[in-house]
């Protein structure tokens, strides 16, 4: 049996490969293996050999299938590039990848004249221009037959530089070059996540494509024959709209989404109908305990959650059951094997925080960075993504929190995670962030910039409140000293908070004050 979008096409040619939730607009296999088809030869047509990079900067749209499986039998790289950046961080992807084409649309016109000015020799298609540059015309200059030497291509995904310049992620080449080769992934979606093999699957991804795991799940549903159903932005109730309209099987979230669908009022949740939602996978970030048992309350013994990263060294999971007796944790692996690791490098005990690695045979690199790739690698091999945590006799992993994130308030090693965690469970409380701010007599002071429901009670009252909230669970040196209100936050819509932003505006002030 070969699991993937090919062979659908060619047994089950008029099965919907996707159909974007909101416009409705859906592609069969045929479709997309036909698209799919044209833009391989396309490629070629303008000198892409395999391993040569081309870049997508585009919203959620039915287009990026056609790029995802045209570079898969292609050979090439595709670098995906977030919607969120500006013309400058976009322009440092382009040319740190050394991207020969960007794939865009009239969305981003605002940066474009920037980028094409700055990349002046790149090769530019754009969804929908009706111009010499039009994708779908550039496209249908090509037959859809496939090409002759097809071989499975690759991700380049760039990290979401949340704590400093986004550096890409090089993967390790596939075992096996044939496009239609069954990868590892797979294995951890139908044994791991229990995902159907059937081609019964309706997936719904709400999250931006151009993020890791909406790209691997997406692809792993398609590879099993199954139909994704693609939000063109996440929006609760829209989300909750979607899984009632489509009978959504399987679903993939991240914390944020699930703290956004608990917020709404009561009669908004119970109004759907989600009995044929079977599987809820979630990560991106540690989810907090009373959001996590409030889900499971809620949509039942479905909630499922990993630990990964873009880099694919190794997994995590953990079914509702395990979670209800472990509560907190990730998991035992699946994929790789864990080791946690003290200052020193040697492995640390049951239950003792320390950086999380894994062992694998299968490694990335950073690229252009050999010093960012060295600095991830344990001397005996294992690599980390520059997670803290820690695992429990049983085998199941905890996160404490990122390694950058953590705060030296006093000479007291204080991770924001868990304050955060606790605000978001506050009723007047949507988001929240934790950083250290530059402090003259501390070295570093806790701030947390909360993000109101109504931001009409943003003021001294609800930092009392939030204070009084913290109290029995913060000693005191966690207490934070400033509370900053502001209609949003910094977040990816894949759940990181761009902490990097917040610490720069608070060191900027502090420097202003100290002048």
């Amino acid at each position: 049996m070969s699991l993937h979008p090919i062979a659908h096409a060619a047994n089950r040619p008029d099965h919907p490969a996707v159909i974007m939730a909101g416009s409705g607009e859906r592609m069969t296999y045929r479709e997309m293996d036909e698209a799919a088809n044209r833009f391989a030869r396309l490629l070629r047509a303008r000198g892409f050999r395999p391993d040569d990079a081309f870049a997508v900067l585009l919203e959620n749209r039915i287009e990026y299938f056609t790029l995802i499986w045209g570079s898969q039998r292609a050979g090439t790289l595709l670098v995906p590039i977030s919607s969120r950046l500006t013309a400058p961080e976009i322009t440092y992807i382009l040319r740190d990848s050394n991207a020969k084409l960007l794939i865009t649309s009239p969305y981003f016109d605002r940066v474009m004249a920037d980028i094409r000015r700055d990349c002046p020799d790149l090769d530019v298609l754009v969804t929908g221009s009706g111009d010499a540059e039009d994708f779908a015309a550039a496209l249908g200059q090509h037959p859809a037959s496939p090409i002759p030497d097809q071989r499975a291509g690759l991700t380049m995904l760039y990290s979401s530089g949340t704590t400093g310049r986004p550096k890409g992620i090089r993967p390790a080449p596939p075992a096996d070059p044939d496009p239609q080769a069954i990868i590892p992934f797979i294995g951890l979606a139908t044994m791991g996540a229990g995902m159907p093999t059937d081609g019964s699957m309706i997936y719904l991804s709400p999250a931006p494509l151009y993020h890791a795991a909406p790209l691997a799940w997406c692809s792993a549903a398609q590879r099993l024959g199954g139909t994704l159903v693609v939000m063109e932005k996440f929006e609760p109730e829209a989300a909750l709209a979607a899984i009632e309209t489509y009978r959504i099987t399987d679903s993939q979230w991240v914390p944020t989404h699930f703290v956004r669908f608990l917020k709404l009022d009561p009669e908004i949740r119970a109004k759907y109908d989600l009995s044929s939602h079977k599987r809820a996978l979630h990560a991106a970030a540690p989810c907090p305990v009373p959001i996590k048992r409030e889900m499971i309350e809620w949509w039942g013994p479905i909630v499922n959650e990993y630990y990964a990263g873009s880099e694919g060294i190794g997994m995590t999971m953990i079914g509702a059951a395990d979670w209800l007796a472990h509560p907190g944790s990730v998991g035992r692996s699946i994929y790789g094997t864990l080791h946690v690791c003290g200052p020193d490098g040697e492995e640390v005990g049951p239950s003792e925080d320390g950086l999380i690695y894994f062992e694998n045979a299968l490694l990335p690199t950073y690229h252009n960075d050999p010093d960012k790739t060295r600095e991830a690698m344990h001397p005996r091999g294992w690599m980390t993504l520059g997670d803290i945590g820690h695992v429990d006799g049983d085998g199941f992993l905890y996160l404490t929190d990122r390694k950058s994130h953590m705060i030296i308030s006093g000479g007291v090693n204080i991770y924001p995670q868990e304050i955060e965690n606790l605000l978001v469970t506050h009723p007047k409380v949507m988001d929240a962030g934790v950083i250290g701010a530059p402090c003259p007599d501390l070295g570093e002071k806790v701030v947390a910039v909360v993000q109101p429901k109504d931001m009409a009670d943003a003021g001294p009252a609800l930092e009392a409140e939030l204070r009084a909230f913290l109290a029995p669970s913060l000693s005191k040196i966690k207490m934070p000293k400033l509370f900053d209100f502001r209609p949003d936050l910094p977040r990816e819509a894949n759940g990181k908070l761009y902490k990097r932003e917040l610490r720069d505006e608070f060191a900027a002030r502090a420097k202003e004050a100290a002048q």
